[in-house]
């Protein structure tokens, strides 16, 4: 397949009173044409800050890529100005936010909101860019498309605002969609409806995605690929199956292990994952997630391990993995969440447009 995306060795610290934090560090990942990557990990993980530097929405200072390349359809962002990036986003790539109260202005139509795209990336006449956006919020599933047009945001329940928003994201058809935990403030139903609309979406019109969430259960009708994320570094990458099915990094067990069940019938306790991620100002030596895995071997603490290879598209940063570990196993009790996650997210019950 085609790559569109090509993430080398990237590094992003902030400048903050308590020090330097290292927020991304040496992060590498590939996105194909038409293929959706979620990005997974823990609030602070580093995820957004990830996919924010490839947008170059990160502020400078306090932030700054310290090393590393971003390779979108064969330019490297990183050398791009901010003129040059201003060209690139809306256009090419595309972000969703995670609250669209926030994200939309108040104060504009939200066809107005449209428009701006439309004249600034497609060069429109406002009458062309008026239909245009017409066109768009049917395509997300507004009803009444032609007075809603001329409404403004608090008009709109959430689940509708955050479709105004993908109409916003997808006006100039960008190559690369980014959708920044874009269902984290609605309801589980109103959820669905988006991710089924991002689904339908994709495929119609052939765009990339990088999806970001701390839910694991979210990616699993939507992703192609999975990235787990912690401490700044990607320590786990695989299809869904890989990660759903065959996970092999402590961290993505506790993960699978602490997301709730839909089965009524289970008495099982939610499990948790101990401890807290460490602190990025004063990475620690070895595994970051050494201090919270139950399975931690002296070698943990000592040398960061490198990625293993565990197939083609399958890769785990986790000492487990070496000839020379001792054979480790989830627990049965974590089997059998993943198993009955994995069958309950698989086919997640949609409800009709109707908020």
């Amino acid at each position: 397949m085609e790559r569109l995306l090509q993430v080398n060795d990237l590094e992003v610290t902030f400048q903050t009173y308590a020090g330097e934090v290292k927020a991304v560090r040496g992060v590498n990942f590939h996105l194909n044409k038409g293929e959706t990557l979620a990005i997974v990990g823990e609030s602070g993980s580093g995820k957004s800050v990830t996919s924010q530097t490839i947008m170059r929405l990160i502020p400078m200072p306090p932030g700054k890529i310290t090393n590393g390349q971003i390779i979108f359809n064969g330019q490297d962002l990183v050398q791009k100005t901010d003129k040059e990036m201003e060209h690139i986003r809306g256009k090419d790539i595309g972000m969703i936010f995670q609250d669209p109260m926030t994200s939309l202005n108040p104060t504009m139509k939200v066809g107005q909101q449209i428009m701006e795209v439309l004249i600034k990336h497609q060069n429109m006449s406002k009458a062309s860019a008026k239909d245009r956006a017409i066109e768009l919020l049917k395509l997300v599933g507004i009803p009444m498309a032609e007075k809603r047009v001329n409404q403004y945001p608090h008009e709109f329940s959430g689940g509708m605002r955050q479709r105004v928003m993908i109409a916003i994201a997808l006006a100039s058809n960008p190559k690369l969609l980014i959708a920044d935990e874009p269902t984290t403030a609605l309801d589980v139903t109103i959820q669905a409806q988006i991710l089924e609309l991002m689904k339908e979406l994709q495929k119609k019109m052939g765009t990339s995605i990088i999806f970001i969430t701390h839910d694991l259960g979210v990616v699993a009708n939507v992703a192609d690929r999975v990235a787990v994320m912690y401490a700044g570094q990607i320590v786990e990458m695989g299809t869904v199956d890989e990660i759903f099915y065959n996970p092999k990094h402590p961290y993505t067990w506790g993960l699978l292990a602490s997301m709730p069940s839909l089965d009524h019938d289970t008495k099982e306790e939610l499990a948790a994952i101990p401890g807290s991620p460490p602190d990025l100002t004063n990475p620690p030596k070895g595994d970051a997630f050494a201090p919270r895995n139950p399975y931690a071997m002296k070698i943990d603490f000592e040398q960061e391990p490198p990625m293993f290879r565990v197939s083609d598209t399958h890769y785990a940063k986790t000492w487990l993995l070496h000839p020379d570990a001792p054979k480790v196993e989830p627990p049965e009790s974590v089997k059998r969440r993943m198993r009955q996650l994995a069958t309950s997210y698989a086919k997640p019950v949609l409800a009709k447009d109707g908020e």
